[in-house]
C-alpha cells in the first residue's frame, strides 16, 4: 500500500540530512498516515489511511455543522 493520503495528496518528500560538518546525505520524510473508518454521505463505512492533517480538518468540519 502506498504512503499517499487520498484526501490531501500528501506523499513522501525528499531532502538531505545535514550533519554538523555540513555533510549531506539523502533521506525521506514520510507523511503521518493513520487508519480510520470514514462514513460517506450515503452512510457507507470505508477504511482509509489518511493524513492526520486531513483527520483534523474532517473533525473540525464535523463540529461546525
Amino acid at each position: 500500500m502506498s504512503k499517499v493520503c487520498p484526501i490531501t495528496g500528501k506523499r513522501a518528500q525528499t531532502g538531505h540530512n545535514v550533519s554538523h560538518s555540513q555533510r549531506h546525505t539523502k533521506r525521506k520524510w514520510q507523511p503521518n498516515l493513520v487508519k480510520v473508518t470514514v462514513v460517506d454521505e450515503n452512510g457507507r463505512k470505508q477504511r482509509m489511511r489518511i493524513s492526520t492533517t486531513a483527520l483534523r480538518t474532517m473533525n473540525k468540519d464535523a463540529r461546525i455543522k
